[in-house]
């Protein structure tokens, strides 16, 4: 098993989710950051949120420390928080093919507004 960055020095985002195979009666996964930040495309000001994953893994889960460096990439990205919440999903989804992913995002509050996008994708 080759991990791209576990073990590694990482001091730079990536969008590449490294893997390993479920270990036996793993039924459900969910990991919490309140360092997700990213900024709104259209005014440019910083977001700063809050992200829950869970996934029913299948063959195989997430590996922690890609996921940080996943969740990193996001700094200098311009995106909704919806569409940031469907995109991780989509990633997670992709990267792992879980029997569902969940990813609930609580953007800090702004505007005296508290915004949560919850995206889920299922076999």
């Amino acid at each position: 098993m080759e991990f791209k960055h576990l073990g590694k020095k990482s001091n730079s985002a990536s969008k590449q989710l490294d893997t390993f195979p479920t270990p036996e009666n793993v039924c459900v996964v969910k990991f919490e950051s309140n360092e997700l930040t990213s900024f709104c495309p259209v005014t440019h000001q910083p977001d700063f949120n809050q992200v829950v994953i869970e996934f029913a893994p299948n063959k195989l889960c997430v590996e922690s420390k890609s996921l940080k460096l996943y969740l990193w990439s996001f700094r200098e990205e311009a995106k909704f928080a919806e569409a940031l919440a469907g995109e991780i999903a989509n990633d997670i989804f992709s990267a792992i093919q879980p029997n569902w992913v969940k990813v609930t995002l609580i953007q800090n509050i702004r505007g005296g507004l508290q915004l949560t996008a919850t995206a889920e994708k299922k076999q």
